[in-house]
Order: C-alpha cells, then structure tokens, then sequence
C-alpha cells in the first residue's frame, strides 16, 4: 500500500473522529437529558380531604415544592418569594400554580395544610398535598427528591431538599428553580419556559 494511500486513509480517518466528537457533543450520539426521569403517576391528599393524582399538574405551569408545615426557615421564605413572583408574570400569572407537597405526613393532616397554604403572604395560586407515609415515599421517588426526619418527639425537623421544580402544563419537568435566587430571577426563568410553550424542556 502507497505512502499516498495510507495519507488519506488516516486523514478520513480523522476527520470520522472529529465529526463523532461533535456529533456527541451536540446531542445527536450518546445519551440524552434524561428531564422525563423527574415526575410521573402519584396519588396524594388535598387539603380538604381528597384524593389528588398527577392530573393536578395539567392544564398550568406548576412551581412543585417539597417542604413541611413546621418547617422554620425554607418553606416559609420560597412560598414569600413565590407570592412576589406571581404579579412579576403579569397576564401569565394565572396560568402558573404552586403546588406544596408535605414530606411530613405524620403531622401534616390535611386541615393542617389546609390552614397553611392559607397564609395570605403566601402564592394565590396554591395547591397543598399530604398523604400517607408510602404516597409521601413514592412522589418524593419520582420527584427525586431528598427527605429525612430528624429529631425525636413531636418537635422534630425533616431535613429535604431546597429547590422547587417547573412543570409544564403536560406535566413534563422544565427546570430546577433554585431555592433563594430572588422572584426576577424565578420570575424570569418561568416567563422563558412560557414563551417556548408546553414542551418545553429549560428555562
């Protein structure tokens, strides 16, 4: 075989790995974000006694959080923010929601939700859930999202996860919103994810 045709053979071979290397980088070989991983099916308790499925999340953007009633310092101050967020979407505001979900379910009865998400500080827009210790188990697992008591007696804590979840109308995950980045800048990535519609997957 010529010196030529080796020339040439290693070139295009070059070029092959050159092309793979930015087909993987764009997306195109290799795996995909994996967003679909975060939500799915789960049965919870609404705040006046009922049964709430994941069709709760259809029809609006929905901010998802994880947190408990007795919680002193997380929950409180997202669920401020989230109601400082709601006049900064302006016209779109009413087609957001925020949707609390209890990782305490031992304490957090239903009437006990009930009358916190009826903090007037608190989103219009709010929908809290409860349920039994495996409901409250299988939607943090499909949420992925981190939970734990901590604590004896009845003034323990639950140590979980900060961040709140953009869900899309589909009830398909968008985003992570960042627990303390301030309402503009929540503001700002929900009104990103409504202008590229319900399939959208960042903000």
């Amino acid at each position: 075989m010529s010196k030529r045709i080796l020339a040439l053979i290693a070139i295009l071979a070059l070029t092959l790995a050159i092309l793979t290397g930015l087909a993987v980088r764009k997306g195109v070989l290799g795996p995909q974000p994996q967003t679909a991983a975060i939500g799915g099916p789960f049965q919870l308790v609404g705040s006046s006694g009922l049964t709430v499925s994941q069709d709760v999340l259809k029809g609006k953007w929905s901010v998802v959080f994880f947190g408990f009633t007795h919680c002193p310092d997380i929950c409180p101050t997202t669920l401020f923010e989230l109601a400082q967020v709601e006049p900064l979407l302006g016209a779109k505001g009413k087609d957001v929601q925020t949707v609390f979900v209890s990782v305490d379910p031992d304490r957090d009865t239903p009437q006990q939700v009930a009358a916190y998400i009826a903090n007037p500080a608190f989103p219009k827009h709010l929908i809290g859930l409860t349920g039994s210790p495996a409901q409250v188990a299988a939607v943090a697992k499909a949420y992925k999202v981190f939970y734990q008591k901590q604590g004896e007696g009845s003034d323990y804590a639950v140590n979980h996860a900060a961040y709140s979840y953009l869900m899309t109308p589909k009830g398909r995950f968008a985003c992570v919103l960042p627990y303390g980045q301030g309402p503009e800048k929540t503001a700002a990535k929900i009104r990103a994810a409504i202008a590229i519609g319900p399939n959208a997957t960042t903000c």
